[in-house]
């Protein structure tokens, strides 16, 4: 048998954290078993589907890296097929017309609530006459459900389950305009798609037993069912906005990897030992359902931020400089020069190690990519008083003089400032706080001669200048 999964979001909204989680354990398993993984959009809810919503659903996927075998398929265009099998199940004897009107219904509904019990249809039409049909009233077609016994799921994650016939009724599976239901939508899809396993949230486990039921009703091979627990916020509560709750798209924007959001939502609700970082190779190899959880996972984003942190680090430093590029220029607002690009590919073997996303890295490579005269923050300007700018004043003569391109490195650097600094009679820190001000903008930065030998001598000794005339300050 060829594994065949498949992920059918619902284009009603963003590509949410949760959905993004059960299309990679689709991805997975279809790669792990040499199987096919399917995407399917259930867009049949016209009045709530949208165009940008099926966009960011095919982009969030592909950014991710979960790429699905063959076209993508639209549920809408189906529905003349879920029409097709309903009249078949009536030809069978294993569905019928049901002319109940919306108030029979509420009169069910309100029967049941004065018992206290759940509202099921009562079977009204199910041994009827459509003969005997009221005129006028447009008939939907409901599934004839056993009424006895259980029906069990043997499901990969929550075990054995069962539940009582008793408490399915009669689903509708085509509505009096002739639309599909979902779960009759979905059986036929699934059942057209070749789907074996179907892998989803577990607030999806009691539409399975409806399902099995229209299976069997069609005669058509159950898949196997694997319902994944849902995704909690840190306070164990349902993940809602309030946590955080984001669109795979805005993680994208807030800096995050794709490599480290798919080894992040790997491992919530999925284990491998101690592992915590997981390459996409290993993945593949060690990801089956008998390791996912059945507690509900909870979303961390101080974890996601240290995995982010790490393959950051990890990431070749042409290619972080490729990725960090649109958001440092997104922050200055313009595009960076050819110089500007220089020195930013010079500072990211410095600076990948500090930041946890790209957004951070961007922020901290800020100043060395500024066009001159760069800002200065409230406590650079303290720094760089009078005496200040006197010194660095000398300083810049002496630099202008003595250092050559060649000799503009760190370790030189650094000899050189110290060696001036013995020279005038100067503690370092009265010259190494207020160059890293004139050169940065702010009192805070990496090594101020690493900085120096990033920005190289000309840069420097221009924002060195800029610092000492009247205009820089």
């Amino acid at each position: 048998m060829t594994v065949t999964v498949r992920f059918a979001p619902s284009p009603t909204g963003f590509l949410h954290i949760g959905g993004a989680r059960t299309a990679l354990f689709n991805w997975l398993y279809a790669k792990h078993h040499n199987g096919t993984f399917r995407l399917r959009i259930e867009d049949t809810d016209k009045a709530r589907s949208t165009q940008e919503a099926i966009d960011a659903i095919l982009d969030g996927l592909k950014w991710l890296g979960l790429a699905w075998d063959g076209d993508a398929v639209f549920q809408s265009n189906n529905q003349a097929r879920h029409a097709e099998v309903a009249r078949q199940l009536l030809a069978d004897g294993h569905a019928y017309y049901c002319y109940c009107t919306p108030e029979e219904l509420e009169r069910m509904r309100l029967k049941a609530l004065a018992e206290g019990r759940s509202l099921r249809y009562d079977g009204t039409w199910r041994d009827r006459d459509p003969k005997t049909a009221p005129p006028g009233v447009k008939p939907v077609i409901r599934v004839r459900a056993e009424q006895s016994g259980d029906t069990m799921l043997d499901d990969l994650v929550q075990g054995t389950v069962t539940v009582s016939n008793q408490q399915l009724d009669d689903l509708i599976i085509l509505r009096a305009d002739g639309t599909p239901t979902y779960n009759f939508s979905v059986v036929v899809d699934d059942h057209d798609m070749s789907v074996t396993h179907v892998i989803r949230g577990d607030d999806h486990l009691t539409n399975a037993f409806r399902q099995t039921q229209i299976y069997k009703a069609l005669g058509w091979t159950v898949p196997r069912f694997a319902h994944i627990p849902l995704i909690h916020g840190p306070d164990g509560q349902k993940m809602s906005k309030r946590h955080g709750a984001l669109g795979v798209q805005e993680y994208r924007k807030l800096g995050y990897l794709p490599a480290a959001l798919r080894n992040y939502l790997l491992r919530l609700g999925w284990s491998h030992g101690d592992d915590e970082i997981i390459s996409t190779a290993q993945a593949i190899e060690w990801f089956d359902l008998d390791a996912v959880g059945r507690a509900a996972a909870r979303f961390d984003f101080v974890k996601l931020a240290n995995i982010n942190g790490h393959y950051i680090r990890a990431t070749a430093d042409d290619e972080l400089v490729a990725l960090a590029l649109p958001f440092v220029e997104e922050q200055l607002g313009q595009k960076l020069g050819a110089a500007a690009r220089d020195r930013l590919a010079k500072a990211i073997p410095d600076l990948k190690p500090r930041a946890k996303t790209l957004v951070e890295l961007a922020e901290r490579a800020r100043f060395y990519v500024a066009q001159r005269p760069i800002s200065l923050d409230p406590d650079a300007r303290k720094l760089l008083d009078d005496p200040a700018r006197a010194r660095l004043k000398d300083l810049h003569a002496a630099l202008d003089l003595m250092v050559d391109g060649r000799q503009w490195n760190a370790p030189h650097l650094e000899r050189f400032v110290k060696d001036y600094c013995g020279t005038a009679n100067l503690k370092l820190g009265d010259v190494a706080q207020p160059l890293r001000a004139a050169l940065t903008g702010s009192r805070a930065s990496p090594g101020i001669f690493e900085v120096m030998a990033v920005l190289g001598r000309a840069e420097s000794l221009a924002r060195l200048a800029d610092a000492v005339t009247a205009g820089a300050g």
